[in-house]
């Protein structure tokens, strides 16, 4: 008997978990499908991509039996399938690829489709996350948006491009050429004006650049290919603009869809120090939807402003049960410490590789607490001298994603200890690590007491061993 035909035999002496499943090979033209080889003698067959051709594949699942279907996530190119048979009733998985590299004998799309049916039959793949519908609703306006304003932020470099090559010095003093000073003495400009006294008297009073020293970054040398730049840079920058204002308002008409769990008003902001407001922040106050969707103030974690809040709502949603403990959560997001061990050594513990869009607005939250004051804050910071500036992130971000599930999850609210506290419990982690380890060693830790206050101010860390 071959390897081949031993490696068929101890999958048949396996236990069939799903008998009635099916495995699909998603394309971009076809879909290969098959079902379980009793039940047809072409047991894989090929479907068009077209709409007729994707109800057509729901019959014939139909007519087979078939209960559960296991497919492969190509693209967006599963997107129209998946929901197709979800509206037939079928329970869908989507199937990571790096799960179903390892097919055996020769890759064709018949081998991928049997090689999923087969693997679903036993029980031996797990679906990917995919929320609730009025979630998936957010979270594709969410990502709608999130590509208009790196759009926008292109025609930004656009217009610093132009302005440059002509020697014009805006963007040095000020501070954002889109603010009102900024797009004030573009549009200027674009209209025809260039004595640069005329353009300063445009400054708003908040701009710490006085106008003569305006006017002097605006004397430069004035050509029309580079105006002509300037003028579709700023014209397509406006545009974008109307185009996540628009966007806007349909994320404000779906979140006011969602049930209300507060009860009541959102708790007052603190009053702790935080950043500036973010820049492509929603027009819309949306810490309030949040707080009536949710029940808690994610806000309230350092590092989490309203955007960032939302974003994670996007992608997470609201149901913190798909995940049955805190420790499935973060691996999901790709925030926790990798297991790679073979014959008992650790070969790396480096977290996955992952494009996980949470996880990408945690980190960012996470790099915000470099000067926080908070116990977040420290935790940072000491991570950072201990580890580096990337771990410190990731571990930090693993601790922000720890919170926002025990948050969503029991409803309850998060309260800053502060630093101090948190320097406190750190001190007295490594005096309790110390003794112990004196203990060990047969020592013992004698804390010194100064012969007057002012030599020793801070008398619980200074220690010495005795025998």
């Amino acid at each position: 008997m071959d390897d081949k035909a031993k490696e068929r035999r101890k999958v048949d002496q396996l236990s069939a978990m799903n008998p009635n499943a099916a495995g699909i090979d998603i394309g971009a033209q076809s879909h290969f499908v098959a079902v379980p080889p009793d039940r047809d003698e072409r047991a894989v067959r090929e479907f068009g991509a077209f709409t007729s051709d994707l109800y057509k594949l729901a019959d014939w699942l139909t007519s087979w039996g078939v209960e559960t279907v296991a497919m492969e996530s190509t693209g967006v190119y599963w997107i129209p399938l998946f929901g197709v048979l979800e509206e037939r009733g079928f329970e869908v998985l989507l199937v990571d690829p790096r799960r179903l590299k390892n097919v055996p004998g020769r890759k064709t799309d018949v081998v991928d489709s049997q090689w999923l049916q087969q693997l679903h039959t036993y029980g031996l793949l797990g679906g990917a996350f995919r929320p609730d519908e009025d979630i998936r609703q957010l979270r594709s306006y969410l990502r709608h948006r999130s590509m208009l304003v790196d759009y926008a932020s292109h025609h930004i470099q656009h217009m610093h491009k132009a302005l440059t090559q002509m020697n014009i010095k805006l963007q040095h003093v000020v501070s954002d050429i889109t603010g009102k000073t900024g797009m004030d003495i573009i549009q200027a400009i674009i209209a025809g004006e260039r004595n640069p006294e005329e353009l300063s008297k445009l400054r708003d009073y908040r701009v710490k650049a006085s106008e003569t020293t305006i006017a002097k970054a605006l004397h430069g040398h004035w050509r029309d290919e580079h105006l002509f730049e300037l003028t579709q840079a700023a014209e397509l920058y406006t545009t974008y603009q109307d185009k996540i204002a628009a966007c806007d308002r349909r994320i404000l008409a779906l979140l006011n869809t969602f049930d209300d769990r507060s009860q009541g008003p959102p708790p007052p902001k603190t009053g702790k120090k935080s950043r500036r407001s973010q820049h492509n922040a929603p027009s819309f106050d949306a810490r309030s939807h949040l707080y009536r969707m949710t029940g808690v103030d994610l806000t309230g974690i350092d590092g989490i402003e309203a955007h960032t809040a939302l974003k994670l709502i996007g992608e997470i949603g609201l149901d913190m049960t798909r995940w049955p403990t805190v420790k499935h959560f973060t691996s999901w997001l790709g925030l926790c410490p990798g297991n790679k061990i073979t014959a008992g050594k650790v070969i790396s513990s480096r977290t996955k590789p992952s494009a996980n869009r949470a996880a990408a607005a945690l980190r960012l939250a996470a790099n915000s607490l470099h000067r926080s004051d908070s116990a977040l804050g420290a935790f940072f910071r000491r991570m950072k001298a201990r580890m580096g500036a990337p771990a410190a992130i990731t571990a930090t971000a693993h601790k922000l994603a720890r919170l926002v599930y025990s948050m969503l999850k029991h409803g309850t609210q998060y309260v800053d200890a502060g630093q101090d506290y948190y320097e406190r419990q750190y001190q007295h982690r490594v005096m309790k690590n110390l003794t112990q380890r004196a203990k060990q060693l047969g020592y013992k830790l004698v804390e010194l007491q100064p012969d007057s206050p002012s030599e020793l101010p801070n008398p619980t860390v200074t220690i010495q061993a005795v025998t």
